[in-house]
């Protein structure tokens, strides 16, 4: 702790109400963290399985643990340090079946994915979308546009009733100067897609799979459908720390705000200038709505780089800011 500068110990002290940390790279963020976990089972605020930190990669959580492992004494076990998915996995493999999801399922991974539609893409009932020839690309293209639906938690049946009021919408509106083929076309593809997702969806389910998408979804449907079961994690979770918040998508963020209750204490950190997810629906959205979420939050802005010298970050931040206005900064 005597190595934290001023910003990094109020940090880590802080328990009273939600946090939100704007660290920029190089500025300890990952130590403010371990000492965070570490300080709040010393001092007796929270037992280890009382914690839960989040991060995205299993590097990063591995990093983080034998971090926190060699700040606490020995014989404390059951961390909960763990990425978004293994968090996820973890829930679904002790409680799916209260929703109906067998425990012993497989996650797919990208190509999975793409052989599962591949060996029964003749049973998708595809007529705008058929593919002309090698279909590789097309298959690439559907289950990227499936995946940023999950990312946004958008299911099946809600994409479906889109369809439909979609159709009915065109049906009751005006054509405005379109032909009615043109309306036709437009009802048509996205009816066919939603019929597509839908399908999707199910093979993966017949097949005993599920997707790296539906670990954060069907862990957010079975906290929603299932209260007392939510309740018991929101009860054990007394402090959630959660890393390169800026990368979180819709999906991941609805999953951190139902299990955060009043009372629980919950830690963000991140940086939009960093964040490198946008392509898979991160944005500076969540950090601007965590502000208008927990009201109450205290913001704490970790400004000591201790990775580079000052010419090279004087010349950093003149060429990020070519990013004004869509920067947190200015907003």
């Amino acid at each position: 702790m005597e190595n934290l500068n001023k910003e990094q110990l109020e940090a880590v002290r802080h328990k009273d109400n939600h946090l939100l940390i704007i660290a920029g790279a190089g500025t300890g963020k990952t130590t403010v963290i371990t000492q965070k976990i570490a300080w709040l089972i010393e001092q007796g605020f929270a037992k280890t399985d009382e914690i839960l930190a989040l991060t995205f990669t299993d590097k990063a959580a591995q990093e983080m643990e034998e971090r926190v492992d060699k700040l606490v004494p020995i014989g404390y076990f059951d961390m909960w340090i763990l990425t978004f998915h293994s968090f996820g996995e973890r829930i679904l493999r002790e409680r799916g079946l209260d929703i109906g999801l067998p425990t012993d399922f497989k996650i797919a991974d990208d190509f999975m994915q793409w052989n599962l539609v591949y060996k029964n893409l003749n049973k998708f009932n595809l007529g705008y979308y058929r593919p002309l020839g090698n279909p590789t690309k097309f298959i690439k293209s559907l289950l990227a546009h499936f995946s940023r639906l999950k990312d946004q938690n958008i299911t099946p049946q809600e994409y479906l009733e889109y369809a439909e009021n979609l159709k009915l919408n065109l049906d009751n509106a005006e054509s405005g100067g379109d032909s009615q083929e043109i309306l036709d076309q437009e009802i048509k593809k996205t009816n066919e897609i939603a019929e597509a997702y839908h399908f999707y969806n199910q093979l993966l389910l017949d097949n005993n799979y599920i997707d790296f998408g539906d670990v954060i979804n069907y862990t957010l449907k079975l906290f929603k459908e299932r209260p007392a079961i939510l309740k018991k994690y929101q009860d054990q979770f007394k402090y959630i720390l959660v890393d390169e918040f800026q990368d979180t998508n819709f999906a991941q963020y609805e999953l951190i705000k139902i299990l955060s209750k009043e009372e629980n204490k919950l830690t963000v950190v991140g940086d939009d200038d960093q964040a490198i997810y946008k392509f898979r629906g991160a944005s500076l959205s969540n950090i601007l709505q965590f502000k208008k979420d927990f009201p109450k939050n205290k913001s704490i802005v970790l400004i000591n780089n201790y990775r580079s010298k000052q010419n090279i970050l004087d010349k950093a931040y003149e060429f990020i800011k070519l990013n004004n206005p869509n920067r947190l900064e200015i907003q």
